[in-house]
C-alpha cells in the first residue's frame, strides 16, 4: 500500500503465518499479504497424517483479465495426488468463447503451485505451457506479475502491478470437514499486454486483472457459489458453499470490507437467465446478466467435476457501510460460478 492511500479502517493487517505458535490457524479476514502456509503445523484439533494431507491438501491460482471486449480466465490446480490446468477466452462482443485449454496433467510433474500466496505457478503439458509470475519470484524489481500461456490455439501475454491499489485479503477459516481453508485475492489491477488467438490480436491496454490463490485441507466433496468482479476503484468477491462467509468482501476507493452471507438467487436449470446477488447485511444488491458460459464436466471414477462459469455483467449497488448511501454499480465485468468437486 502507497502513503497516497488512505488508512484501512475494517480489517487487521495479515499476519505472516497464518498459524500461531501453538498450531492454531489465525482464523478471520485481514487485509495484506501472509507468507508460505505449511498446514503441517497445525495441532489438534486441526492437524492430520502426512498421508490425509496428501489426499486432502488443494491449491490453486487463478487469474481474471477482462477488457470491454475480452474476459479470460486461467487457472493451475493441484489437488495432492494429480493436477489440472485450463484456460479460456471468451469475446464479449460475440457472446462466445473463441479459445479453450484445459488438461490433466501428469502427478507431480506438471503442475506447480507455490506454497506461498506471493509465489510463482506453472504449468507444462508437453507444447503447451501456463506461467504465473509474481513481483517477489521475478529477476526485475518493477513489482509487475507476469502471465503467460502458449498452447496450439491461442497465447497470453500480460502484465499487471499492484502498487497504488487496494490490499489484498487473506481470509483463513473453518470449513465443513472439520480442517481449515485460506485464501489470498486481490483487487482489481491496471492490466497490459496482448492475447493472439488463430491469427488474430487483441489488445489488453487498459483491462483489469485480479486473482485468486487458495490453500485448504479440503474435503472429498467440495461446492460452492462464487461471484467475483473488478474495476479499478470497485470490485468484489462473494461465496457461498464449503467456506462460509469468510471470503466476502467489498473493494471500494482503496479500501477493503468485510461483507456478510450471500445469497444467489438463480435458475439452476436456466443459468443464462439472470441472477440476484445480495448480502444479509443490507451492503451488496446486484442483478448478473450472463453474457455466456464456460462449462465443464469431468467423470474420472476416483474423481469428478461438475462446474458451470458464467461470463457477464453486474448492476447494483454497494455500500461500505450501513450509514453510507449506496454506491451505483454498471455493468461491471465478471463471472459467477456454481462448481462440485470430488477430489
Amino acid at each position: 500500500m502507497t502513503s497516497a492511500q488512505p488508512p484501512l479502517q475494517n480489517l487487521p493487517a495479515a499476519p505472516d503465518n497464518v498459524i500461531d505458535g501453538g498450531g492454531q490457524p489465525r482464523m478471520g479476514r485481514y487485509a495484506g499479504q501472509t507468507g508460505a502456509i505449511d498446514w503441517s503445523q497445525l495441532s489438534a484439533p486441526f492437524s492430520r497424517s502426512k498421508v490425509w494431507r496428501r489426499f486432502h491438501h488443494k491449491r490453486w491460482q487463478y487469474v481474471a483479465l477482462s477488457t470491454p471486449e475480452l474476459l479470460c480466465g486461467i487457472a493451475i490446480v493441484d489437488v495432492g495426488w494429480t493436477n489440472t490446468a485450463f484456460a479460456y477466452v471468451f469475446d464479449r462482443r460475440q457472446g462466445k468463447q473463441i479459445a479453450s485449454f484445459s488438461q490433466d496433467g501428469i502427478p507431480g510433474l506438471s503442475a506447480t503451485v507455490s506454497h506461498r500466496p506471493g509465489g510463482a505457478s506453472s504449468f507444462r503439458f508437453f507444447g503447451s505451457r501456463i506461467d504465473y509470475l509474481p513481483p517477489a519470484a521475478g529477476a526485475a524489481a518493477d513489482g509487475k506479475y507476469r502471465l503467460s500461456l502458449q498452447c496450439d490455439q491461442f497465447s497470453i501475454d500480460a502484465e499487471f502491478a499492484a502498487e497504488g491499489t487496494a490490499p489484498l485479503l487473506l481470509a483463513v477459516g473453518p470449513i465443513v470437514n472439520g480442517s481449515v481453508h485460506a485464501t489470498q485475492k486481490s483487487p482489481g489491477m491496471p492490466l497490459t499486454g496482448e492475447v493472439h488467438v488463430d491469427g488474430q490480436r487483441f489488445d489488453l491496454q487498459g483491462g483489469v486483472a485480479s486473482f485468486d490463490y487458495s490453500n485448504g485441507l479440503l474435503a472429498r466433496n467440495t461446492e460452492w457459489r462464487w461471484a467475483s468482479a473488478h474495476g479499478l476503484d470497485i470490485g468484489f468477491n462473494l461465496q457461498a458453499g464449503y467456506f462460509g462467509n469468510q471470503e466476502n468482501v467489498l473493494w471500494l476507493d482503496g479500501q477493503l470490507h468485510a461483507l456478510g452471507h450471500v445469497r444467489f438467487e438463480y435458475d439452476m436449470n436456466a443459468p443464462m437467465a439472470p441472477w440476484h446477488i445480495y448480502t444479509d447485511d443490507g451492503l451488496l444488491d446486484l442483478q448478473f446478466m450472463p453474457e455466456g458460459a464456460r462449462r465443464e464436466n469431468k467423470n474420472m471414477l476416483i474423481a469428478a467435476t461438475r462446474y458451470i462459469q458464467p461470463i457477464g455483467s453486474f448492476s447494483g449497488w454497494v455500500k461500505p457501510n450501513r450509514q453510507a448511501a449506496p454506491r451505483p454499480v454498471e455493468h461491471l465485468v465478471g463471472v459467477t460460478e456454481e462448481h462440485f468437486s470430488r477430489w
